[in-house]
Parts: C-alpha cells; sequence; structure tokens
C-alpha cells in the first residue's frame, strides 16, 4: 500500500485513532486526525501529535477539505455510516479502518477471534500456547493494542493473533485470517445496529477471504455460528461442550477430547483448568483448536492450560473480606455475558450480590431473570440504565440503587452474608461513568481494597 503523499483523514482522535495518525505519517502520508470533541478535551496523546504535523480537527469537517481526502480511516468507535466517510467513499476515495490498514503491512499468518464473549481471554490463551511451544506471536486488536503498532514488529515466519469486535470487522477489506474463530453470536451493540442480523453479519466478516488453505473454528453449540458452516471455504473443526462430534474438540465428562480421522485423544481435564465456568471450558476448546491449527504441540498446550490463570476483569477474584468473596467482572458489557459470570459463580455454598448498570446496549435484561431467582440475593444498580433494569427486574430480586462505584461496593458488602459473593458483572458499557472498563474494573477492586469490615461499610452508608 503507497502512503507517500497520500491525503489521509483519520476519524476518532482514541488510542486506534492515534496510532494509525502516527503510523500513517511515519510513512510519507499528508494526516489530519478528526473528532467531534473540541481538542481541548482530547487526551495529552492526540493533542501532541501537532507537533508531528499532524492536523487536528474538532466539530465539523469542511467539505473543502473532503474534497481533496484521498483514504479515510475509521476508527472502531466511529459509525461506518457518518458523514464524512460517506462523502469521501461517494468521490471513489477508500474507506477503511485501523485494522485493515494494520493488515496491509502485517507479515506472517494471522489467527482472528471474534465473538459476543470471550475474545480476549480466548486471544490471550491462545498467545500464551503459541508462544510457550515456540512459534514466534504477537497479539493485539480489540485486545488493546491497536494491528498498527505490531507490523514493524511482525516476522514472515510468525504469527499475529488478532482479536476483531464487530466494529472492527464492518470495515475490513482484505483482511485474512489463516485461522478464523468464532466463539459465540448473542445480542450485543444494538444501540448501534438496527437489528441482531446486522451484528452477526458483522462478525461473519472475519470468514469473508479465507480460502481452502484455512482453518475455520467454529462453535457447534451456537445456532449462529452453526449456521455458517456450510457456505465457508476454509476446513471447519468444530467444538462443543454439549455433545460430542464425530469430528472436532469436545468435552466427554471431565475430559477435552480432540477427534480427527476416527481416532481420539485426551488434550486436557477440567480439572487442570484454573477458570472457572463453561463458558471458559469452551474458551480453552477453542483456543486448543487454534494451536493445533497452527503447530503446537499437544505437551506444551497442556502445560500452559493448566499454568494460565485468565486475565484481568474476567471474573477476576479481588478479595475475601469476612467470608464474602469480591469477583470483577467489568468486561461482562452485554447481558449474556453478565449471564455467564452468574452461572460460572452459582456453584458457591453462597448467594451472589450483583452490580449492574451503566450505558445500556437496547438489549433486554429478562435472559437474567431465571439466573436471579436462582442465584442472587440482591442487585445494586448503577449508572445511566438503572431505573431500566430495575423496571425489568424489581419483580425479581432485592434492589438497591447506589451513586458510585464505592458506594456500591459498600451496599453490597453490607447486604452479602457469610459464603456470598459479590460480583461486578454490569451488562452494561462503562462510558457513562468511566473512560473504559478497565478503569471501571480498577476503581472496583480499589474499593473492595478499601473495605475493612461490614462496620466499617456500614459506618460509611
Amino acid at each position: 500500500m503507497k502512503l507517500q503523499g497520500k491525503k489521509t483523514l483519520v476519524l476518532g482522535a482514541g488510542k486506534s485513532g492515534v496510532m494509525s495518525a502516527e503510523f500513517l505519517v511515519e510513512r510519507g502520508a499528508v494526516v489530519a486526525l478528526h473528532d467531534k470533541k473540541p481538542i481541548k478535551d482530547w487526551t495529552d496523546e492526540a493533542r501532541s501529535l501537532k507537533n508531528k504535523k499532524i492536523g487536528l480537527i474538532d466539530g465539523q469537517i469542511p467539505s473543502w477539505l473532503l474534497d481533496q481526502i484521498d483514504l479515510v480511516v475509521i476508527s472502531p468507535g466511529i459509525p461506518t455510516g457518518v458523514i464524512p466517510a460517506r462523502y469521501v467513499e461517494r468521490k471513489g476515495s477508500e474507506v477503511i479502518g485501523e485494522v485493515e490498514l494494520g493488515f496491509r503491512f502485517i507479515k506472517g499468518r494471522i489467527v482472528g477471534i471474534t465473538g459476543s464473549n470471550g475474545k480476549t481471554t480466548t486471544t490471550t490463551l491462545i498467545g500464551e500456547l503459541l508462544k510457550n511451544a515456540g512459534i514466534p506471536v504477537q497479539i493485539g486488536g480489540n485486545i488493546g493494542t491497536p494491528l498498527v503498532s505490531l507490523a514493524e514488529s511482525s516476522r514472515e515466519d510468525g504469527w499475529t493473533v488478532v482479536e476483531l469486535s464487530s466494529f472492527q470487522l464492518e470495515t475490513i477489506k482484505d483482511f485474512h485470517s489463516n485461522v478464523a474463530v468464532a466463539l459465540n453470536v448473542t445480542p450485543n451493540h444494538l444501540d448501534r445496529y438496527d437489528f441482531f442480523s446486522d451484528y452477526a453479519a458483522a462478525k461473519h466478516r472475519l470468514f469473508i477471504n479465507q480460502t481452502a488453505d484455512d482453518v475455520a473454528i467454529l462453535n457447534a453449540d451456537d445456532e449462529i455460528t452453526l449456521s455458517w458452516a456450510k457456505g465457508l471455504k476454509a476446513n471447519i473443526t468444530f467444538f462443543s461442550v454439549k455433545k460430542e462430534l464425530d469430528e472436532g474438540l469436545f468435552l466427554r465428562g471431565r475430559d477435552l477430547i480432540c477427534r480427527a480421522g476416527g481416532k481420539e485423544k485426551v488434550l486436557t481435564t477440567c480439572d487442570d483448568i484454573f477458570l472457572r465456568g463453561l463458558h471458559n471450558v469452551e474458551n480453552v476448546l477453542a483456543s486448543l483448536a487454534a494451536g493445533l491449527a497452527c503447530g503446537a504441540s499437544l505437551d506444551s498446550m497442556r502445560e500452559t492450560v493448566k499454568n494460565f490463570k485468565g486475565v484481568e476483569h474476567r471474573i477476576e477474584f479481588v478479595a475475601e473480606i469476612e467470608g464474602v468473596k469480591f469477583f470483577n467482572d467489568s468486561k461482562a458489557t452485554s447481558v449474556d455475558a453478565s449471564a455467564k459470570a452468574l452461572e460460572a459463580l452459582s456453584d458457591g455454598d453462597g448467594k451472589i450480590i450483583l452490580i449492574l448498570g451503566g450505558r445500556g446496549k437496547n438489549a433486554p435484561y429478562q435472559p437474567l431473570v431465571r439466573l436471579i431467582k436462582e442465584n442472587v440475593r440482591a442487585l445494586v444498580l448503577i449508572g445511566e440504565d438503572a431505573e431500566n433494569i430495575e423496571n425489568q427486574l424489581k419483580n425479581h430480586a432485592k434492589i438497591t440503587r447506589a451513586d458510585s462505584m464505592p458506594d456500591a461496593v459498600r451496599k453490597s458488602f453490607e447486604s452479602a452474608e457469610n459464603g456470598d459473593a459479590v460480583l461486578l458483572a454490569p451488562a452494561c458499557a462503562s462510558f457513562d461513568m468511566f473512560r473504559s472498563f478497565e478503569e471501571r474494573g480498577m476503581v472496583f477492586k480499589c474499593a473492595v481494597e478499601n473495605l475493612t469490615s461490614k462496620k466499617q461499610a456500614r459506618k460509611a452508608i
């Protein structure tokens, strides 16, 4: 891709946009970075780009500037239908996303992972499986490291493992995963998509450029991903935790089995998986399938799975205070993710105090009702969508409102009994109160660390 002298507009001044702008200007492009927010509200990193001869634009983009643009690079958080992108595309210039831009400079092969839930855990585990097997590997994408930042370190003999959101997949064109993994597709981001089918279609784009030389790894227990198998060109590997497969990876009792060519072998057992919940067994199966496709040895992968402790903000154990355990699942930004967290903790002796709320995604909370009735002692609600959540769930649990995360932690602790668990699994985005789900999780953990006893919590309330 020739960038020298190309007049380029980058939409979105977040991390992805900043790194794209730097990447482009380093390769000779003439670059302008745009965000609707006033420049004074941009991050220091974004504002500092003016020192690298990158133009900074806020508010509305003048049409005379759009007329000169050869290329638009759109950040994942920006809808593809925004006027600047549509305007430039109509006049024949190219509009791509940061992932597509990075792909065009990445060397070696790619593992792409998408799904509504489990992407980050699976991406991280696949990276560990390959690294510990002695295979050159790097990870990035939606996990927090923009793909453009990995271009220089990529190797012809290596792999790049990429977590991909539906937003990122909307703007790919040539992006090609040699191994592509679809974990699941459940309702999410319905504040951005008109229909669930539109969201699912964005996920499906991961497979559009695969060939008969590639591998597609699909969840056989998920209706949507299972339905994709018939139309794919790649070699398909299924995984399942609900049924034995004629070919593929599946759970039998406590054993994770691989069956191929009429032969089967035990890959590992649930007893050697530190992560809690059946959904994490799915993630491990998918990861092992990817590891096998990339040539990792079974002995090495067994050891890696045994030592893998998960990732931050995903059903992360924080502390135990006076017999009450605290878990941080701030990454549970959808109803389905919150349900999986509840299921994972439902095997405890006590009940769960569940912290819900944030910026809603127009998805109903009714799928949580059964789990709440069976496992939840109380709900503590925060954020913009608290009233909506209360209206939907008030007949199924005791509900308390909190005006901040520390307040929610204190009230949850006060509601808990010995043997209970306090779980932050918000089912909502974080942007009403926090800059990211990571910040929300860190505030939760700090609030837990500041607790010393129920007496102290009661006094604070």
